[in-house]
């Protein structure tokens, strides 16, 4: 059955226009000698792959205001994935990850060449700093991609707050992220471990995967303040709900699927809002093993396991799936209530709903 993401011919053309841009960025680099292509190599790796589903919102957001198809449009929700491999690259140095969508995290693919080639220095050094630099051109590339997309100034200067405040934003709602896999949650409240948790995914995940580039192409569009309200409710409502889903995932999820280990989440020791609610729900003996493991990069299949039972006798996992059908229902209702759509994008855009949540990767 064809995705919803692929109307419009929508991720081929995505993936060209992606093609495309490193291939021009190659270019740029390559008085710099071959030396830099283990950079643009770490970069054109990620971008093969995902579900395009930020480029989707943008294109479809731009639609449903009005904006006609072409393939400038498609050049500017393709810098959506650009900025999307910039955060996961990063995302994947301050996890300390091994694996993104199946195959080595780039920092770790950039330390395995250094070891190959019998290189002076620390192997896993060289990859962190090479991964970060990468990333750092993704943000670079983002901002040139939405600049020179082809689409009129007007309409872009439209757009050019919301892509901002976008920018600015994820960057600090990383750094959110850092803070609470750092600062204690021992004597805090339920609802207060939640509030925080809750935080970071709004800041860190809701807002840029789903509700930004959404207003973004609305923006560009043209489309009026009380459809932009409305979408950026269905935005918020998509991306919550998005970021739960993800969370089940890095937990139960099928590594096939997930392109990730089994209960890597629970290796890295993220505070997510799962964890607040089966903090919740459990009793001392849960508490006490989630505390004696949760964090413990060397956690066995059997140890997973323990701690995924945990979770789910806690009631959490009933609490997310809850928590997510009712933002999927708020999304659409959200969707009803906005003005003045394109009804193909209309369409397309509650379909969205359902591909962003779905139980499966």
């Amino acid at each position: 059955m064809t995705s919803v993401l692929d109307t419009a011919d929508l991720r081929r053309r995505v993936q060209a226009a992606l093609d495309a841009e490193l291939e021009r960025q190659a270019g740029v680099l390559a008085e710099l000698g071959p030396d830099v292509e283990d950079l643009l190599g770490a970069v054109a790796d990620l971008l093969r792959g995902g579900k395009r589903l930020r480029a989707a919102f943008l294109y479809w957001g731009a639609r449903a205001g009005g904006a006609a198809d072409s393939e400038a449009l498609v050049r500017l929700a393709a810098a959506m994935e650009v900025f999307q491999a910039a955060a996961l690259i990063h995302d994947d140095v301050m996890d300390d990850s091994d694996t993104r969508r199946g195959r080595p995290a780039a920092h770790r693919a950039l330390a395995s060449r250094h070891a190959d080639r019998g290189w002076s220095g620390d192997d896993e050094r060289f990859g962190l700093a090479g991964a970060v630099l990468a990333g750092n051109l993704c943000l670079t590339w983002t901002d040139e991609m939405y600049s020179t997309c082809g689409l009129p100034g007007p309409d872009l200067a439209r757009g050019r707050a919301v892509f901002d405040r976008m920018r600015t934003q994820l960057m600090a709602g990383q750094f959110l992220d850092v803070v609470e896999s750092m600062r204690p949650w021992a004597g805090l409240g339920d609802a207060e471990r939640v509030e925080r948790a809750g935080r970071v995914i709004r800041y860190k995940s809701a807002k840029y995967t789903v509700e930004h580039p959404l207003l973004i192409g609305a923006s560009v569009g043209g489309l009026g303040d009380a459809g932009l309200a409305a979408l950026s409710r269905y935005g918020l409502d998509v991306g919550r709900a998005f970021q739960l889903r993800d969370d089940l995932l890095g937990v139960f999820g099928d590594p096939g699927e997930t392109g990730k280990p089994a209960g890597d989440d629970l290796r890295e020791g993220k505070r997510t809002v799962l964890l607040a609610h089966a903090l919740a729900g459990t009793d001392a003996a849960g508490r006490e093993r989630v505390d004696a493991l949760l964090g413990r990069s060397d956690l066995c299949d059997e140890q997973v396991d323990e701690l995924r039972s945990v979770i789910t006798g806690s009631g959490a996992v009933a609490v997310l799936e809850e928590e997510i059908t009712r933002l999927a229902a708020s999304a659409r209702q959200a969707l009803a209530d906005a003005e003045d759509l394109d009804a193909q994008a209309r369409g397309v855009l509650e379909h969205l709903v359902t591909t962003a949540t779905a139980r499966s990767a």
